[in-house]
């Protein structure tokens, strides 16, 4: 599951960066994107940390 995430994650990123050199950053659509990144880097945050607690 984690890499899928990640790989989801860095293909949002190169689509997120692409858009955002092409339309103004406060564009909706570059927006939208950004906050899926921010929400799919939570999510994997949240993955990583219950692994590293369940480790101990």
């Amino acid at each position: 599951m984690e890499e899928k995430l990640l790989r989801k994650i860095e293909a949002l990123r190169k689509s997120l960066y692409q858009n955002g050199t092409t339309y103004c950053l406060t564009d909706a659509r570059v927006v939208a994107m950004s906050q899926e990144l921010d929400r799919l880097l939570n999510e994997y945050q949240r993955i990583v940390s219950n692994e590293q607690l369940s480790f101990w």
